[in-house]
């Protein structure tokens, strides 16, 4: 049986982690603009609006927490290794890079040539204070695994309130 935070897509809000709000309506946003039927007017998708001919191709990223880290995949089939940037400035996870397929064939009576170009540009929010040598990426199968470690998080310390009986002399507060 999966654990229930990887198996969410956004893990569920966790009052003491103020990113976890931020994560999860960074991702409804992504998935409302990446719609291919909503024109995108963030950069640098914006240029593909300026050239039509580009292929849009912007792959879903799925975002989980699991062991202490943060995960991130995205499904890039089609794309290879060199063809993929992975960065981590300004507090933000940035995953970019393009896919290029050409196909031809060639008959007795006929001649095919096909090609596809996209590119795509996706960033993360970061939890303050990721170390930045810990980060760590994978590919494989066409998809892209990137793995955060998460910073400790501050235990909430609790303390049992004794409750007294209040002195003769005393009125208690309305």
């Amino acid at each position: 049986m999966k654990d229930k935070k990887e198996a969410a897509l956004v893990p569920a809000r966790d009052l003491r982690d103020p990113f976890g709000l931020l994560r999860q309506m960074t991702t409804e946003l992504d998935r409302v603009f990446d719609d291919p039927f909503w024109p995108s007017f963030r950069w640098p998708k914006f240029e593909k609006l300026m050239r039509p001919e580009a292929a849009l191709f912007a792959p879903k990223v799925d975002v989980f927490e699991k062991d202490n880290r943060l995960f991130t995949r995205i499904d890039l089939p089609g794309v290879k290794k060199e063809d993929i940037s992975v960065e981590v400035t300004d507090g933000q996870l940035v995953l970019s890079g393009e896919r290029k397929r050409e196909t031809e064939e060639k008959k007795d009576n006929f001649y095919r040539a096909e090609r596809e170009y996209g590119s795509f540009y996706r960033s993360v929010p970061l939890p303050e204070g990721v170390k930045l040598e810990d980060v760590k990426a994978t590919f494989a199968d066409g998809v892209l695994e990137v793995s955060v470690p998460l910073p400790a998080r501050a235990e909430a310390k609790v303390r049992k309130v004794e409750i007294q009986e209040p002195t003769k002399g005393t009125k208690a507060a309305a």
